[in-house]
């Protein structure tokens, strides 16, 4: 079984056809999937998405392009909304210097509070990363040193030093179709550096769709394919790659794990 670990199930481009979308998602062996947040004034899409549908899990965050729409909403509100059952992660929130649609310091600020949010609610983070490699680096590295927390560098296509950094203070790297691009060689080069035991493959789905899908509305059933090229990347096989990232999907994102065991799915075990 495969994992997108990170989509957005509540976009117009897939939630406008979900039906098919699961149904693809299920003939790829794509068995699980998170729909990410991106405003947490969307709780009740994302959590409806979760309640309806068993193969999807959700997060509560905002995301750093909105952090100037969603400045000022406590560590502690973040908290309370994680609470749900099928809420597994914090975020998506981070930098994103590319597009600047948030002033830079509301960013940081913004992501901090996230930060302190997933370290008490004892929930991974799920952090956004663009043309921010430096700031980046140093706000991790200060907060982790104010207490652990667990994250995910998501849709990796930063420089190598973040993604050694990142491996240094325990966090995981998530790649997604832009590793299988034509021009991603430096992409698969960190790929290959990064330890088999924190590798996550997704898709951020309707975004950024594999070969040889590129052009094309992205969705979950393509992670297949982004894992592959991972399994190539690394010298594995696709059962083996697919093994791999599942496994780490579980141990990363704990409350999956214990929802799944308890309802007898297989793959947690």
């Amino acid at each position: 079984m495969l994992v997108d670990s990170h989509c957005h199930l509540d976009f117009p481009d897939l939630f406008d056809r979900l039906p098919a979308v699961l149904d693809a998602s299920a003939a790829a062996g794509v068995g699980r999937m998170v729909s990410i947040s991106t405003y947490v004034a969307r709780y009740d899409v994302y959590r409806a998405l979760a309640d309806t549908h068993s193969e999807i899990f959700f997060t509560i965050g905002t995301h750093p392009h909105n952090a100037a729409s969603e400045p000022d909403i406590p560590a502690d509100r973040l908290v309370d909304l994680s609470r749900h059952p099928r809420c597994i992660a914090i975020g998506e929130a981070g930098l994103d210097y590319h597009y600047d649609k948030s002033p830079r310091d509301v960013q940081r600020q913004v992501f901090r509070t996230h930060i302190a949010a997933a370290r008490a609610a004892g929930l991974p983070l799920i952090i956004h990363a663009r043309n921010a490699d430096d700031d980046m680096i140093e706000i991790l590295t200060d907060e982790m040193g104010r207490g652990r927390f667990d994250a995910v560098l998501h849709c990796f296509s930063s420089g190598a030093r973040l993604a050694a950094v990142g491996v240094d203070l325990g966090l995981y790297v998530s790649f997604s179709g832009i590793l299988t691009f034509k021009n991603s060689e430096d992409i698969r080069a960190v790929a290959a550096s990064v330890p088999t035991d924190r590798l996550l493959v997704e898709t951020d789905a309707p975004y950024l769709a594999p070969m040889p899908y590129r052009g094309k509305t992205n969705e979950p059933a393509y992670v297949a394919q982004t894992a592959r090229v991972l399994g190539e990347v690394t010298g594995v096989s696709e059962a083996e790659i697919a093994r791999i990232t599942t496994a780490n999907f579980y141990r990363l994102f704990a409350k999956a794990r214990a929802i799944d065991a308890a309802t007898g799915w297989a793959a947690a075990s």
